[in-house]
């Protein structure tokens, strides 16, 4: 009896991407995941928690949480983002491209 291969995420990806509203609601997602990943990054990188950045831009660490988190599509707004990244010792350089 052979065993059955699970799918990877890769081809579970490559399949849903084939329905033209997912792959829109994807496409239109990535740059919103793009920054997130991005600031946990960063984060990450100058070794501080969430705790950290919160109490450095007067928040809760819930709500660091939540920015950071790939898991909702919840929009940061501008002044968000440049208080966490003044929080970094960085700044936030925006373009259109």
């Amino acid at each position: 009896m052979q065993a059955t291969k699970r799918p990877t995420f890769a081809d579970f990806k490559k399949k849903a991407l084939q329905n033209e509203e997912v792959e829109k609601e994807y496409n239109a997602l990535k740059p919103l995941f793009a920054i997130k990943k991005e600031l946990v990054a960063a984060r990450i990188a100058k070794g501080l928690t969430q705790d950290d950045i919160a109490k450095k831009i007067g928040t809760s660490k819930s709500n660091i949480s939540r920015l950071e988190s790939l898991n909702n599509s919840y929009m940061p707004n501008l002044a968000t983002l440049i208080k966490y990244a003044e929080a970094l010792g960085m700044r936030l350089d925006i373009g259109l491209r």
